[in-house]
């Protein structure tokens, strides 16, 4: 597939897309349905991408973005329930199929039967995060299943290289699964820690936003390849850096944040539409690859339909299993216990196990040959199935998630009567700082400023703290002469610093463990959108100072 059909593919993505969301139909849905059926259209090429490029390219930056904007405190509170999901689940789910899969598919040795339950283990959160947030899932199901997304690549990416490595023979780093497994863990979770505090170190000292966002932008390609290339976990180590710069992102400039998630809100769109039309395109070329190894296909996809079966059925037996005596979310720092889940989210997370890219890229890097020069026992079958399963989940399971959620009714009224409150706090630390800011101005004032000018700006800065954005006054007004212009730099000056002192209490705040961090990215989302317009301010004065040439600003 060259790169002028990629392209081709993103663009026709891009319109069904908006045509979905126009009709407020799910889009991954409708991107796989069509995609299919274009996959039979005769000359058709084979959207058949080097599954390197898929696992370098596509999905480091899916990984890093959600990390961002995923709370270390909330992946700390949630750790116990990420980690039963994102390693557990995936270990489980890859034995039984193996040994299930093994006892169905006669072309199967039982290396080969773990290899597919490797490809098919990993669940991937995209959709499901999507539509549980448009329907009002409880933020703790969210922080789960996201949680659980950005760990179990890693898990089923390394049991994936060693089960693989038995069979052909190759060695790898250790003769040790378990040693090898603790190795890609601990070197992806070192390579990211170290990456990133670069990255932050570097960025401190740039005060250029569009490099800031570039450096941001190299940063998890530079991660998974460099851990990939110490043979450590390329998936943990993007996971690392993006929670890393994430949780400092904070004390980036105004622009870099604002810049940052435009960037990373259309990079994400663009990468999930393709991997969508990307697995539906591949349904007729699946097929033809049956027909070519000789194998009934009709037999296949019931090979298919039975793992898919199995898959849907173990994850929620496993959850109600393990959850049964164990409570979600374990705070380990601390050993308090949080509220469980109700079994109705249980049953929402349960059903929320569709399968996405890294099922589909596994499945494509399976060698052709083992180190004998023999054909990989059954890579076609593995390669069906893996589809079929991928397919299969986002289908039944994506499509009757939205049904599910809405019927269970799983919305927590304690959490939602917290982000209330949490959000009253919000606004009262930022109220109490910024009027401690105007306060020290009038304690302290500016040298050759007039008390009752000085007054009047200040209380001009303060309608604008408690409006956010309603007040837009023109600068027209102050054009007339160089008092105005005073004033106006005047209230501009103090306004800025009334929202840095508003910005670092909430901060610290956060830091203390009094103000949730989903709560003060909100906040100040707010606070980026009143600063930036305040510094823009500042900009069209200072240019139409330099304009006219007056020196008073």
């Amino acid at each position: 597939m060259n790169f002028t059909w990629i392209l081709l593919v993103v663009i026709a993505a891009i319109a069904v897309t908006g045509l979905a969301n126009r009709r407020n139909l799910q889009a991954p849905l409708v991107l796989v349905a069509v995609g299919s059926v274009a996959s039979f259209i005769p000359g058709m090429p084979r959207p058949e991408l080097d599954p390197h490029v898929i696992l370098g390219v596509v999905l480091p930056p899916l990984l890093y973005s959600a990390a961002l904007k995923f709370s270390v405190a909330t992946f700390k509170r949630n750790l116990a329930a990420i980690l039963r999901l994102g390693v557990a689940m995936v270990l489980v789910t890859a034995f039984v199929v193996a040994f299930f899969a093994e006892w169905m598919v006669p072309e199967f040795t039982i290396g080969a039967a773990l290899v597919l339950g490797a490809v098919i283990a990993p669940t991937d959160a995209v959709s499901a995060v999507a539509v549980g947030q448009k329907l009002g899932l409880p933020k703790r199901v969210i922080a789960i299943l996201t949680g659980e997304g950005l760990v179990n690549d890693a898990t089923a990416l390394t049991l994936f290289t060693v089960a693989v490595a038995a069979v052909t023979g190759t060695r790898i780093a250790t003769d040790s699964p378990l040693l090898f497994f603790a190795y890609e863990v601990v070197g992806g979770v070192v390579i990211g820690l170290v990456l990133a505090f670069i990255v932050k170190f570097v960025r401190a000292r740039m005060y250029d936003s569009p490099l800031e966002t570039g450096l941001g932008l190299v940063l998890p390609f530079a991660a998974y390849l460099a851990a990939e290339e110490l043979h450590a976990s390329g998936v943990l180590a993007v996971v690392v850096a993006g929670l890393v710069i994430g949780h400092y992102s904070t004390d980036a400039s105004i622009m870099t944040r604002l810049q940052e998630r435009s960037v990373w809100s259309s990079l994400d769109t663009l990468l999930e539409m393709f991997v969508f039309a990307y697995m539906g395109l591949q349904l007729s070329f699946v097929i033809d690859d049956v027909v070519n190894d000789g194998l009934p296909v009709v037999n296949v996809i019931l090979y298919g339909l039975a793992v898919l079966a199995v898959v849907i059925v173990i994850r929620p037996l496993w959850l109600f299993l393990s959850y049964s005596r164990v409570r979600f979310g374990m705070t380990l720092l601390r050993g308090q216990r949080q509220k469980q889940l109700t079994w109705k989210q249980n049953v929402v997370v349960s059903w929320a196990g569709m399968r996405g890219v890294v099922t589909l890229a596994a499945a494509g890097g399976i060698p052709f040959a083992l180190s004998s020069g023999e054909p990989f026992p059954g890579r076609g079958v593995i390669q069906a199935i893996a589809f079929i399963v991928a397919v299969g989940t986002l289908l039944l399971q994506g499509s009757t998630l939205p049904f599910l959620i809405r019927r269970l009714d799983v919305a927590d009224p304690y959490e939602q009567l917290r982000t209330q409150e949490q959000m009253e706090l919000a606004r009262t630390i930022s109220r109490q700082a910024g009027e401690k800011a105007l306060a020290d101005v009038v304690a302290s004032p500016p040298p050759g400023v007039d008390v009752a000018e000085l007054q009047a700006i200040v209380e001009r800065v303060r309608r604008s703290m408690q409006a956010r954005l309603q007040v837009q006054e023109t600068d027209e007004n102050n054009d007339r002469d160089t008092a105005m212009w005073n004033a106006g730099a005047l209230f501009d000056k103090f306004r800025h610093q009334s929202l840095r002192t508003q910005r670092m209490a909430l901060i610290a705040a956060r830091d203390d463990g009094d103000l949730d961090d989903e709560v003060l990215r909100t906040v100040l989302e707010g606070l980026d959108l009143e600063e930036a317009a305040a510094e823009e301010r500042v900009r069209r004065r200072r240019a139409r100072a330099a304009a006219g040439g007056d020196g008073t600003v």
